[in-house]
């Protein structure tokens, strides 16, 4: 469904020098500023998936998503969407796609949504048939019914990000990019679009492209992420290889008969490893043991407190994709 080749963006702007004398000599200046957003990326999606596209601010993300939405051009290298170059073809392209950008709004603010959606219906020559079906499908999907005939300004801002994804998919697009689609929302609203996004997507097949700087979100749809750092692409993969190759640590927590017991064991000496590798909390009746998979393994854990004491309850959580994506920010790959 998209295909991206050796995909490249810069951008030149005059220099800037500092100070009114600075502005001055900009004005007679013929120096250029050479900015490379994106640098000779390449991926490909299919239909019907969806992938997490993250990166952290200035990345080249979004350079890159406006040029696969058509807005803007590449320096060099190739990108097409369903077979358009979406550059060279941006209304058929648009025709394609639906987009959600979580900060602004496609909508009409002082009309009523219902005639929001009268009037897309028209800008995207949606047939009456069609346009009964698909409302009747995303009012149930997405729960609008309530407030359709609320002006738009007066909506919050959990209804106004539903207006806006079924605003973008009212013309039934073939793929979706959404740029922080749930920011802002409560948890309940934010789980309710979560579910919207996954039902359309299985019922259409619809490709979606998510960017969020909320990493629950990737983790809640996608299975495949593609990491972009200084405009190169830097991972693509599953979120669960990702974990297996970056994700080393682990923590168990155990709820424990007696707590005091513990106090008198040195889990260090026991299993032959250093702070590092092992660090261990405690409170009033569990004690939490942060390891690293590479050294220790549950089994061991278990038994050795099981030695000391009865074991009530157990929760074992690996280590989390924001904290792995965080690292990779901060490290690289």
């Amino acid at each position: 469904m998209i295909h991206v080749e050796n995909m490249s963006k810069e951008f030149i702007s005059p220099k800037k020098y500092p100070g009114f004398k600075g502005a001055i000599k900009g004005l007679f200046s013929n120096e250029k500023v050479r900015k490379l957003a994106v640098d000779d990326i390449s991926f490909d999606i299919a239909k019907g998936e969806m992938v997490g596209y993250i990166g952290s601010n200035g990345a080249g993300k979004s350079t890159s998503i406006k040029m696969m939405t058509g807005i803007l051009t590449p320096t060099s290298g190739r990108c097409t969407v369903n077979g358009i170059v979406p550059y060279e073809n941006r209304q058929v392209n648009a025709a394609n796609i639906g987009v959600v950008f979580g900060q602004r709004t496609q909508l009409w603010w002082d009309l009523p949504l219902s005639e929001t959606f009268s009037i897309l219906k028209e800008v995207y020559n949606v047939s009456d048939e069609d346009f009964k079906k698909r409302m009747e499908f995303l009012q149930d999907v997405l729960g609008f019914d309530q407030f359709i005939h609320s002006t738009v300004r007066t909506l919050s801002l959990g209804q106004r990000m539903r207006a806006d994804l079924a605003a973008a998919l009212l013309h039934n697009p073939k793929v979706l990019y959404l740029d922080e689609p749930t920011i802002g929302l409560d948890l309940v609203v934010k789980d309710s679009m979560r579910q919207a996004i996954k039902h359309i997507n299985a019922e259409y097949q619809t490709t979606v492209i998510l960017t969020t700087h909320d990493l629950s979100d990737i983790e809640e749809l996608c299975e495949r992420i593609i990491i972009i750092d200084e405009g190169k692409v830097i991972y693509d993969g599953t979120i669960a290889n990702i974990k297996d190759l970056y994700g080393k640590r682990r923590s168990i927590t155990l709820d424990v008969k007696d707590i005091q017991v513990l106090e008198e064991v040195n889990y260090y000496d026991a299993f032959h490893v250093g702070e590092e590798q092992l660090v261990i909390g405690k409170d009033q009746s569990s004690i939490t043991f942060n390891f690293d998979r590479d050294v220790l393994n549950i089994s061991h854990i278990i038994s050795k407190v099981m030695e000391s004491t009865a074991v009530r309850d157990i929760k074992i959580q690996d280590t989390q994709i924001t904290e792995i994506v965080k690292e990779i920010y901060k490290h690289g790959i």
